[in-house]
């Protein structure tokens, strides 16, 4: 066990700390995004300079050549201006030298004239004709010329600059003229490699301040925020800037504050949970010896006391089964509903006789559900739905009597019918209505609560049961006052196939 320990604490000294969640590390600069922005800005422009480069060099040898045929017609009316053509050795190889051939022939009408000649014999390598070409062809023939190496002869015909001839044909080494290309390449080379280098400089430096500073800003703040997301002071600060980084920290900051919302209203929730679990705990004991009490007080032979001693007893026990159930569950989950068939009449008739001592002389509940109609729900479950909405309707109906803003007694109705598929429940008032603001949140704990020292869970809970069930609460639109709406589908009859063909019910019989 020792040696263990000691291991233990070995591990913990040599472990390297993990870095805080508030410093991100700093990626190295070719990792990061400004490296990666940088090495593609250089890639992109010497893409754009390769492009232009190899138009270029196929037009620098065609110039080239043509520079080589206007010296050959330099030189071939040198010889028309001598005597009968007679020109000395040395003249005339002065005159291949400055054109830079090694023969030159003239073709006029249909005569072709061999006018300069070199004294050793020449094998031709291939052959080129400036007078019609194509791009596409002029570009394979320049890089032709730069792979082809030295020392290779090539046949040139080209239109003479002035209107002398047909055409000129020129025979030279492509030695200059490939050394003349590597030169330029090498220009064109060196000057890409500059050009790329200051373009990417500067639209590194832009699209820095642009794009990654703000980026870098706002991933520094989100794992500031991730720290401790309850913190609204670690919520990024929106931009003023109108294009999609002032888009994107506008909406960080909106995603934020929710999130914060969120996490403090749970906190809150945790906190109450426990508050009411304890709560729950001693008012079980309490509501225990109030049902010792009143079930010695049924034994009272009184007829007032027989009367309401047996609802008493009821609301005692469903009130110590929300206790225990809180302190079973200790969760704000509603348990499932266990649905059975009943008359609708006598739970509205026993809500109304749970409020009616609640409400004052100016307001009246009135149970219009047809003795008749039957409901197929949790009996509990809907005995709690009916109380919060009758309860509300009769407190705003007396808040807005208090007042002077209720023209009339106020008026509770509670009304029933039902459809092919379930029941739906109608509780309506005659009171101000709902108010505008609590629209939105209506159906959210702690959310819609608009009466002083009100916490908004009676609807919440209210709508968590109806949809328990299937069903929906809903607000329905009223010319005056509030109308709810309580939608309960009944349970969907499946036939399956039994020993004796006998119907089975989905979710329990009936």
């Amino acid at each position: 066990m020792a040696a263990d320990e000691r291991d233990d604490r070995i591990e913990e000294r040599t472990a390297p700390a993990a870095p805080e969640a508030d410093e991100p590390t700093r990626p190295r600069l070719l990792r990061g995004l400004s490296g990666k922005l940088l090495a593609l800005t250089v890639l992109f422009v010497m893409i754009g300079e390769v492009l232009i480069y190899v138009p270029s060099i196929a037009n620098f040898r065609i110039t080239w050549l043509n520079d080589r045929i206007a010296a050959a017609q330099i030189a071939t009316l040198v010889l028309e201006a001598a005597p009968d053509n007679m020109v000395s050795e040395e003249l005339r190889r002065e005159l291949l030298r400055s054109a830079g051939a090694k023969a030159v022939a003239l073709k006029r009408g249909d005569t072709r004239q061999l006018v300069l000649k070199a004294d050793q014999p020449l094998e031709v390598d291939r052959h080129t004709d400036l007078r019609d070409f194509m791009w596409m062809s002029a570009i394979y023939d320049a890089f032709d010329t730069l792979l082809a190496g030295d020392g290779r002869i090539v046949r040139v015909v080209g239109a003479p600059p002035q209107d002398s001839g047909n055409f000129l044909e020129i025979v030279i080494d492509e030695t200059p003229l490939r050394a003349a290309m590597l030169r330029y390449s090498i220009n064109i080379l060196t000057l890409s490699i500059v050009l790329s280098l200051i373009v990417a400089a500067f639209v590194f430096l832009a699209l820095n301040w642009l794009l990654v500073r703000p980026l870098r800003r706002m991933t520094r703040a989100m794992l500031h925020f991730s720290g401790d997301p309850e913190d609204t002071s670690r919520i990024v600060a929106p931009s003023n800037r109108q294009d999609e980084i002032g888009v994107m920290s506008r909406e960080l900051n909106r995603m934020q504050s929710e999130l914060t919302g969120m996490l403090q209203q749970k906190s809150r929730l945790a906190a109450l949970g426990l508050a009411v679990s304890k709560i729950s705990h001693d008012l079980r004991n309490m509501l225990a010896s109030a049902q010792l009490i009143s079930d010695r007080l049924g034994q009272v032979n009184d007829p007032t006391v027989q009367k309401f001693a047996p609802k008493l007893i009821a609301s005692l026990d469903r009130a110590i089964s929300f206790c225990a159930q809180t302190l079973k569950y200790g969760r704000v989950k509603e348990a499932p509903p266990r649905r059975e068939r009943f008359a609708l009449h006598g739970l509205v008739e026993e809500v109304v006789e749970a409020i009616a001592p609640q409400a004052s002389s100016r307001v009246v509940l009135y149970n219009e559900v047809p003795p008749d109609l039957e409901i197929d729900a949790d009996r509990d479950h809907l005995h709690r739905i009916l109380l919060n909405l009758t309860r509300n309707a009769v407190q705003a109906l007396e808040q807005t009597a208090d007042a002077g803003r209720l023209a009339e007694d106020g008026r509770v109705r509670v009304r029933a019918w039902r459809d092919r598929t379930g029941a739906t429940m109608e509780v309506a008032d005659n009171g101000p209505g709902v108010p505008a603001k609590a629209r939105a949140h209506l159906f959210e704990a702690f959310q819609a609560g608009t009466k002083p020292g009100s916490a908004g869970l009676g609807l919440a809970i209210s709508g968590e049961l109806a949809r328990a069930h299937g069903g929906e609460l809903r607000l329905v639109d009223s010319p005056s006052g509030a109308v709810f709406h309580v939608v309960i589908p009944d349970r969907v009859a499946e036939l399956r196939p039994g020993r004796r063909g006998e119907r089975r019910m989905s979710g329990g019989s009936s």
